[in-house]
């Protein structure tokens, strides 16, 4: 937990994000309390804003606003199908999967699509939650509705975080066609978990078989390759596992009681949204524990249905275990080789954009592409999960990946280095920064390229006295950042499965 505590929050977003987030959510429930609405609406309506503000992220404040608006359009129909359903399983369970390869294939289209996806599919879930039947639609619908303009307020009106520092956009998927399109492979992967999922769930228990189909989606939300699918899958048995023990402790005594209940919660709420970055592991203890308390609230929660929540769990992720395992794999590899090769061009695109400001080109800005690198080596890492686990048995590509991370942080640091150089109008070009610009962009296109022997690491340039200080300390950059690229070229080329020695 210390480490969840101590981990980077730049301009404390994900504090600020945390607490915006309980308030939208309390000003969620509390408006469908006092409109009347019975207690399964109310929890309908807090999932929603929980939803709406954890799952747009589109990069603009008009997207995001685009998007909430499109969710009850996306949800509200899935909603009302699942509760017309409720007594015809056959056609149900259809219409489940349906909406679960819909809901990943959407992910094409980027941020919004992800989004619309999980809530139609949360919506399908709550209905299984809540055990809906038509005649409660009324009152769900209402309630998500609800739920929605309350969060918006808080998120547009009340506290916008993004107008102020607005958020990276998150890079671009990995490209491909047809099957080999990830969203494809992810959609069919997913949809076959979920398929696996619910008929040995189902076998468990004919009531909380959705549990299983849950674990089976989320699994999947954002990760590329074989082995990000059975961490996260781990990862999420980890989090339930403790998050039950904690139930035990926690919820079950309270046997429901409104107000505590509400203030733990709150908790929770606050523990997801700031543990969502550093640890899945955490956040799944604290979802875990708040499913506790709300089954509390309705009034039936046991020690069973706590084992029962773990049994269906370890199904879930033994089907998103199989289907990624044996349906269209992708190599932890092959994922982590693709995002490897986007973040050193955006290295070079840094620097040649760099070395234009420097040139005295006053359009050209380095900085987008140093955001860029920082998302983009955030997704290198999440790709390297598997391999850096403690539990890796694979000793030679632990190292490699090891070595791979810290080059490539090396690199970020010397390109953060040289855009703040670039930045300063009193630093003036200097014809060494061309050349050393050129070897870098040559060993960028040496690095992947079929055949291409890595070059030699470069001498360290003698400082000459009579240049400006800002072309001194981007051409230091510069070198450092050839070195780190060069050095690179050993553990990227390397074949994974061969012996390697730290270099």
């Amino acid at each position: 937990m210390k480490r969840i505590f101590v981990a980077p929050d730049p301009g404390r977003l994900r504090l600020r994000t945390s607490l915006r987030a309980v308030l939208g959510i309390a000003l969620a429930v509390t408006a469908a309390e006092l409109t009347g609405l019975p207690l399964p609406a109310s929890i309908l309506g807090g999932l929603a804003a929980l939803l709406a503000l954890f799952t747009v992220g589109d990069p603009t404040v008009r997207g995001q606003a685009g998007t909430t608006a499109l969710l009850p359009v996306v949800g509200l129909p899935v909603l009302a199908l699942a509760t017309a359903l409720h007594e015809l399983p056959t056609a149900r369970d259809a219409v489940f999967l349906l909406v679960v390869f819909c809901g990943v294939y959407a992910r094409r289209w980027g941020p919004r699509g992800q989004a619309l996806g999980i809530f139609a599919f949360m919506m399908v879930f709550a209905a299984q939650f809540l055990h809906a039947v038509p005649a409660q639609l009324p009152q769900l619908a209402a309630a998500v509705a609800l739920a929605l303009v309350a969060s918006s307020t808080v998120r547009f009106g009340i506290w916008c975080l993004e107008r102020r520092t607005p958020p990276p956009a998150a890079p671009a998927p990995l490209v491909g066609r047809g099957l080999a399109r990830p969203t494809t492979r992810l959609a069919v992967q997913n949809t076959l978990a979920c398929a696996l999922a619910l008929a040995v769930g189902q076998a468990v228990s004919s009531d909380r078989w959705y549990w299983a189909v849950g674990t089976a989606w989320w699994i999947f939300v954002n990760t590329s390759s074989r082995g990000e699918t059975l961490v996260r899958g781990f990862r999420r048995v980890v989090g339930t596992v403790v998050g039950i023990a904690a139930g035990l402790v926690v919820a079950v005594p309270l046997h429901g009681a409104p107000a505590p209940t509400a203030a733990l919660v709150a908790v929770c709420v606050f523990g997801i949204f700031y543990t969502a970055g550093p640890s899945y592991s955490w956040m799944m203890f604290f979802v875990t524990v708040m499913a506790g308390l709300l089954y509390g609230l309705l009034g039936v929660l046991h020690p069973g249905l706590l084992a029962l929540r773990f049994e269906q769990t370890l199904v879930g992720a033994l089907g998103a275990a199989l289907a990624v395992a044996l349906v269209l794999p992708v190599t932890t590899h092959a994922a982590t080789d693709a995002w490897i090769q986007r973040a050193v061009r955006c290295v070079r695109d840094c620097t040649a954009a760099s070395a234009r400001r420097l040139a005295g080109d006053l359009h050209a800005d380095p900085s987008p592409h140093v955001a860029e690198l920082e998302l983009l080596l955030a997704r290198v890492r999440l790709s390297l999960a598997p391999l850096l686990h403690p539990l890796s048995p694979l000793r030679h590509r632990k190292a490699r990946a090891r070595q791979v991370m810290t080059y490539l942080d090396d690199c970020a640091a010397q390109v953060r280095g040289l855009a703040e150089v670039a930045a300063d109008p009193a630093a003036s070009h200097d014809a060494r920064l061309t050349a050393a610009c050129q070897r870098v962009e040559a060993v960028v296109g040496t690095l992947f390229a079929p055949g291409a022997e890595p070059a030699a690491t470069p001498e360290t340039p003698a400082a000459t006295a009579h240049h400006h200080p800002g072309a001194e300390r981007a051409l230091a950059h510069l070198h450092s950042l050839e070195s780190a690229l060069t050095a690179l070229a050993h553990p990227v080329r390397s074949s994974p499965r061969a012996p390697f020695a730290a270099s």
